[in-house]
């Protein structure tokens, strides 16, 4: 009986997906849109042509003849981005967080590297399907929970299965960072801040886990150990270390961790107090996966604009930086990604160099940007068009959008609920 009870209440909040896109298979040519590169530069009048899944081509189209194409498509008084990429996304793994069955973000345990979130990722999630309007087209599928969550993946968002949907496997590790301090009592009556007497521990177990890692794959084991294992790659920089941690002195215990460790790539993810370690950040090559921008203060005292202002310190001090949306509702809330660079633009960075922030500096993190990031010739053609800017929550209104040449569907649950209610309630304006 309990099991009829979940397929039932899935089936009133999930919402199947729209077919995903053939292979491209007809030439493209995109001509008299603005084309914002992802790189910080722009072009105003361009023609971009599309083959094989590829950029063929991107230029000045003033006075420029291109040759013939199957498809056009006329983008004047439009704009066009590389396709916006969600890092630390929990997408396709959690549908309903009020029904246990389709939740698959964490496993029990503590020191669970070796847990690939790709492997729980869910192609047909509504929501995967609800973040592509506004121009969200790739996304890490990134674990939680734990000390050590698992290892991350990136998709694109439109796929039948998730070795389709696959654009990097396996990029990195997810640490959750200990905190040296703890809170007492919750949101609505928040308590003191204390101490965290188990904090130099915790860090030990860290340690400790990472030296057993490295003396197995330093070894001829006789029995496989395969968290051990999943440690691989760290050192060598084929996998990217993600720790998550957002305080002062954590960060820069974290980055002790990683020069004591001889760790090669190393990314904060959070960190909300960066912007005060900036030259130990630069010196050691840590980039940063900043949190969630629109939010308030860790602390009351704090100046209630710091969440939006927290881009442009880093940007200013020369760390390579992207954005995230780990948080509450943070699978819904993923839609929100170019709005939360249009307010970094509002708070001080140039509008092309928040761009980069979802566009360009997230794929040089994830590993991607030899393929995804940028609109240029040889790369992927991933992209859309927009109505108007698209980091603006009142003009962006992508009308065309295209994975690996592919034309997607931007319909979704949302959309087929506009036009009915729409056509409903224009008939009742007639009468």
């Amino acid at each position: 009986m309990k099991k009829y009870i979940i397929i039932g209440l899935l089936s009133c909040f999930t919402y199947g997906q729209q077919t995903p896109a053939p292979k491209q298979t007809k030439s493209i040519l995109i001509t008299g849109g603005k084309a914002h590169l992802g790189n910080g530069k722009v072009i105003e009048n361009s023609i971009i042509s599309v083959k094989e899944g590829k950029i063929a081509m991107i230029q000045d189209g003033t006075n420029f003849k291109p040759e013939k194409h199957d498809i056009y498509i006329d983008a004047s008084k439009k704009h066009i981005y590389p396709g916006f990429i969600g890092a630390n996304a929990t997408l396709g793994l959690v549908e309903v967080d009020a029904v246990k069955a389709s939740d698959d973000e964490s496993e029990m345990g503590q020191m669970n590297p070796h847990i690939r979130s790709i492997i729980a990722y869910n192609t047909e999630s509504g929501l995967v399907e609800a973040a592509r309007p506004n121009g969200v087209l790739l996304a890490q599928i990134a674990p939680r929970g734990g000390r050590f969550s698992g290892t991350s993946s990136v998709v694109q968002l439109d796929a039948w299965n998730w070795e389709d949907a696959v654009v990097k496997e396996n990029d990195g590790i997810h640490l959750n960072w200990p905190s040296s301090y703890s809170r007492s009592g919750w949101w609505a009556e928040p308590g003191g801040i204390e101490p965290n007497k188990n904090y130099e521990k915790q860090i030990t177990e860290i340690q400790d886990f990472y030296n057993d890692a490295k003396a197995y794959l330093n070894s001829n084991p006789t029995l496989r150990d395969i968290p051990y294992e999943a440690m691989k790659g760290l050192d060598t920089g084929d996998k990217r270390l993600y720790i998550h941690v957002d305080g002062e002195k954590e960060i820069v215990d974290a980055i002790l961790f990683k020069k004591k460790n001889n760790i090669s790539k190393m990314t904060i993810v959070g960190g909300y107090y960066a912007f005060k370690n900036i030259p130990l950040l630069k010196e050691n090559n840590v980039s940063v996966l900043l949190r969630r921008v629109h939010d308030l203060p860790l602390l009351e005292d704090e100046d209630v604009n710091l969440p939006y202002k927290n881009a442009k310190l880093l940007d200013d001090g020369g760390i390579l930086i992207g954005l995230q949306n780990a948080g509450d509702m943070e699978r819904m809330q993923i839609r929100n990604l170019p709005f939360y660079a249009g307010t970094c633009a509002a708070w001080g960075i140039d509008k092309e160099r928040a761009l980069q922030l979802i566009t360009f500096n997230t794929a040089k993190i994830l590993g991607i940007d030899a393929n995804y990031g940028t609109l240029e010739t040889g790369k992927s053609a991933t992209l859309f068009i927009s109505e108007g800017d698209a980091l603006d929550m009142r003009t962006n209104k992508v009308t065309v959008a295209l994975i690996n040449g592919r034309s997607i569907s931007l319909e979704s649950h949302q959309t087929e609920l506009y036009d009915r209610y729409k056509e409903k309630f224009e008939a009742q304006a007639k009468e």
